[in-house]
């Protein structure tokens, strides 16, 4: 008998066509006599269903953790488009930020010159907010784990402030968002069961 593999809106790998896709739905294949389903099929809008043995499964991203993601920090990257005598106005003429989130000083964030040179200290802000980011993290994860073993004694003020907290590390981690096609064939799917 035949165990779904993966649900719908789960994010994955089309082996065969080389791309990502979201499930649509799952299909079970019935049989006379059979209790369970004897094959299971999935829609991922590719205009034909997929076997389990076609897709992979997307795997999740890591928690932040210290010595790793937490380790972001900020580097001062030389303004090539512009000399530092015509960027007297930004907070360190000449220079503009780039946050390092990789061991070996590359990758990471940057910002367009332009966009850099419209508003200096809002980027510079920025920046800094991103490499504060993980330790942030890290200290709403404590908080929402401390109110997490003993709900029933924290005030409500901390019981609030640690589910927001929890929608936030949610909202953080890597999920993704349904594609289009997949949004309206489940509006179109409730839109049938509710008539």
């Amino acid at each position: 008998m035949a165990k779904a593999s993966f649900h719908r809106n789960q994010r994955v790998w089309v082996e065969t066509v080389g791309t990502w896709a979201i499930i649509e739905r799952v299909a079970p294949i019935w049989a006379n006599g059979f209790d369970e389903p004897v094959r299971i099929t999935y829609d991922v809008g590719l205009g034909r269903p997929f076997m389990s043995n076609e897709l992979a499964a997307e795997e999740p991203q890591e928690a932040l953790t210290p010595g790793g993601d937490s380790e972001w920090r900020m580097l001062r990257a030389r303004n090539k488009w512009q000399p530092p005598e015509d960027c007297a106005h930004h907070p360190y003429p000449g220079t503009f930020p780039v946050v390092v989130t990789d061991d070996n000083d590359w990758g990471g964030w940057r910002v367009p010159g332009a966009e850099y040179d419209r508003d200096p200290h809002k980027i510079e802000r920025q920046a800094r907010v991103l490499c504060a980011a993980p330790r942030m993290m890290q200290v709403i994860g404590e908080l929402v784990s401390m109110v997490g073993e003993a709900p029933d004694s924290a005030p409500p003020e901390l019981l609030r402030l640690a589910q927001r907290c929890d929608r936030l590390l949610k909202d953080a981690s890597d999920k993704p968002a349904p594609s289009p096609v997949g949004l309206k064939a489940a509006i179109r799917e409730q839109e049938r069961d509710a008539a």
